[in-house]
């Protein structure tokens, strides 16, 4: 029997119209759990580097954790894989909600999607009965729309649907998969949908997921919930409010904006905007919130209450917001509240990315503003700013004149206009758009993680440790006395040393070695959280979680029967990340694209950059030119990878190919 997976995978092939019901290798599990790590294994075998995003060859993978479904508090995540078109690597985006739980209870732990279908689809998942049924009268609805109509058309009220609207239909490179409590948005993993003619995926479930020790798993998840009541009575004093308690960041929750609407840039991340937040603008924008938002929301088997549903609008359905979404039109627009939330809901609908979407119209503004673009390219736009963000919306998604470009992203839209534009997309990580913080000082926690982190999102990197030093060496003192959660006591040295100012403040501090320690501890975080489905808000993205490094073996291991122990873990979550990198090595990934954006500080420390890449690459079993050398393949079971490295020229013998 397997324990806490089903042990197989549902294998559809749209070209041929097939479906498959595979039974998968649990050495695979005890190598890389689930969820990201089996998808990174999947594409390694099945995906070379001559696929490209829209070749019928790229798979899309819908990857469940190796929890979701089990009693585990959190435990919901899908991590949704493919080749992207935004950065031509290998992508994956993450979706809570109630989909992944109720695919994992149809009995399957993985949906692979290949092939392309030459008539728009869906898939109805129902336990062991799997149709791939006719689309063509949802062509054109919004991805909530969709959900509700299929709902209806199978008589099916609690079906969990993952659907596209119009921009994944049209191959918009920042398309997303939207599923009601949840979207996978990052990376155009709703475009790549849309090429394969998939409207949506519907799934029912009715089987049970069976636990090794049952006893033991439970009372971890009732001290799991202690600690979350715990919490909530105690929220971390002196960072901000949304990040005080646990979850994702409690932007729904809370209306104190000051924090985001003061560091980060609006527009096209160009302008910070110090003392915008007044007695006013939060009256104004705290009476938004309280009308548009009907109730708080969390995903399967979770009591966080991050994400809230929106309704705006009657005529549409009410949409999920969390986190910093409910910001970035926004800001974009440099317009308020009421705006953001109402654009939101048609951003919501089309299913785009709204991080990439209104950095991709404040993009195309800015030209228009230089001259690069004219105002013949932008006929009938409206005159307000807040109506050129609807019209752009609108033409982007269906790909009509300028939108057709701006689809593409600002990076690949710049490659597209020429006459300069490529200075405008200023805010690319690789070529993945961001709403980056303009500080002033370069920070070298955050230079590694923006750097060398392939989640094209930095929420989703950052994490345990904090984001800078508390004002005083009484606050960090106190705040290190209850820290459980730290890999070893150097974690607390080295925070309770961290100044704001003088000799032990950013950029020189921490120091190099520090550096690649706490962003190792907060990436390995992630990916642990990637393989199981552990929801990041109680693992690795709050200060102080439920669930860390030296909890999460046991719970893993009693959940699975996999024998694992710390040591165990970090050499799972070290090869994950390692065949992570090895896939995007293999598709051109090199050491010139690990860089932030050149505006993203004021100031800038060449020398002390090309140190931290450096000490972190030495770090990771990497030579110099970012890539695992022989001894660290091999010390991870990866000797395929070696082999296929080495072929490719990518891995040279020691001392060749190494930026000096």
């Amino acid at each position: 029997m397997r324990y806490a997976e089903t042990g197989f995978n549902l294998e559809v092939d749209l070209t041929r119209g097939s479906v498959e019901r595979v039974p998968t290798d649990p050495r695979l599990t005890a190598h890389h759990l689930g969820g990201l790590g089996t998808n990174a294994k999947l594409f390694w075998d099945r995906v070379p580097p001559e696929v490209s995003h829209f070749d019928p060859e790229n798979l899309l993978i819908f990857g469940t954790g190796l929890l979701v479904g089990t009693p585990a508090p959190g435990c919901n995540r899908t991590v949704v894989s493919c080749i992207s078109p935004q950065t031509r690597l290998f992508a994956f985006s993450m979706m809570g909600g109630f989909w992944g739980p109720e695919l994992k209870h149809a009995g399957y732990d993985k949906l692979v999607v290949r092939g392309r279908s030459p008539e728009p689809v869906y898939l109805w998942i129902r336990d062991d009965r799997v149709e791939i049924r006719e689309a063509r009268h949802l062509k054109g609805l919004g991805s909530l729309e969709t959900a509700e109509a299929i709902r209806q058309e199978l008589g099916e009220p609690h079906a969990q649907v993952a659907s596209i609207g119009l921009a994944g239909e049209n191959r918009v490179f920042f398309a997303s998969i939207e599923q009601g409590k949840s979207s996978a948005s990052r990376c155009g993993v709703g475009a790549v949908m849309g090429d394969k003619n998939l409207k949506a995926v519907a799934v029912r479930g009715s089987k049970d997921v069976y636990i090794a020790k049952p006893a033991e798993f439970l009372e971890m998840c009732n001290e799991a919930l202690a600690f979350i009541k715990v919490r909530a009575k105690s929220p971390i004093p002196g960072v901000m409010p949304i990040l005080a308690g646990l979850g994702s960041p409690q932007e729904m929750a809370i209306h104190d904006e000051k924090w985001h609407t003061e560091n980060f840039a609006w527009g096209n991340a160009r302008v910070r905007r110090k003392g915008f937040w007044t007695k006013d603008v939060a009256e104004q924008w705290t009476g938004t919130m309280e009308t548009m938002r009907t109730r708080l929301l969390s995903c399967h088997n979770c009591p966080m209450k991050c994400g809230a549903a929106i309704s705006v609008d009657t005529r549409l359905c009410s949409y999920m917001m969390k986190c910093f979404s409910k910001l970035t039109y926004t800001m974009g627009a440099f317009s308020d509240l009421d705006f953001g939330l109402r654009i939101a809901q048609k951003a919501t609908e089309h299913g785009v990315d709204a991080f990439s979407a209104p950095q991709t119209m404040a993009f195309a503004l800015e030209l228009l503003e230089a001259g690069i673009l004219t105002d013949a390219d932008f006929p009938g736009m409206p005159a307000d700013n807040e109506g050129r963000f609807y019209w752009l919306l609108d033409r982007i998604v269906r790909r009509e004149g300028i939108g057709d470009v701006l689809a593409d992203g600002t990076y690949w839209a710049a490659q597209r206009i020429g006459k300069g534009a490529e200075a405008f997309a200023h805010n690319n990580i690789k070529k993945t758009e961001q709403l980056p913080l303009k500080l002033g000082m370069l920070n070298p926690i955050y230079f590694l993680m923006y750097c060398t982190g392939e989640k094209a999102n930095i929420t989703q990197i950052e994490g345990n440790y904090p984001q800078a030093p508390f004002a005083t060496r009484e606050e960090r003192e106190a705040f290190v006395k209850d820290w459980p959660q730290v890999p070893d006591e150097r974690f607390k040295e080295w925070f309770v040393e961290w100044e704001l100012r003088g000799e032990k403040s950013i950029p020189q501090y921490p120091p190099p070695d520090a550096t690649c320690e706490i962003v190792n501890w907060q990436e390995k975080m992630h990916y642990v959280d990637d393989a199981t489905g552990m929801c990041a808000g109680l693992s690795s993205f709050p200060l102080k979680p439920p669930f860390h490094i030296h909890i999460l073996p046991k719970l893993i291991s009693s959940a699975s029967g996999l024998d694992l122990d710390e040591t165990g873990l970090n050499q799972v979550t070290k090869r994950n990340r390692t065949l992570v990198r090895a896939n995007n090595l293999r598709r051109g990934l090199t050491r010139e694209d690990e860089k932030p954006p050149e505006d993203h500080w004021k100031n800038r420390f060449p020398e002390l950059e090309k140190q931290l890449l450096d000490e972190y690459y030495r770090f990771k079993g990497w030579n110099l030119d970012g890539v695992p050398t022989r001894e660290t393949l091999a010390e991870l079971d990866l000797g395929y990878v070696t082999e296929d490295l080495v072929k490719r020229g990518i891995l040279k013998d020691e001392g060749a190919g190494v930026t000096p």
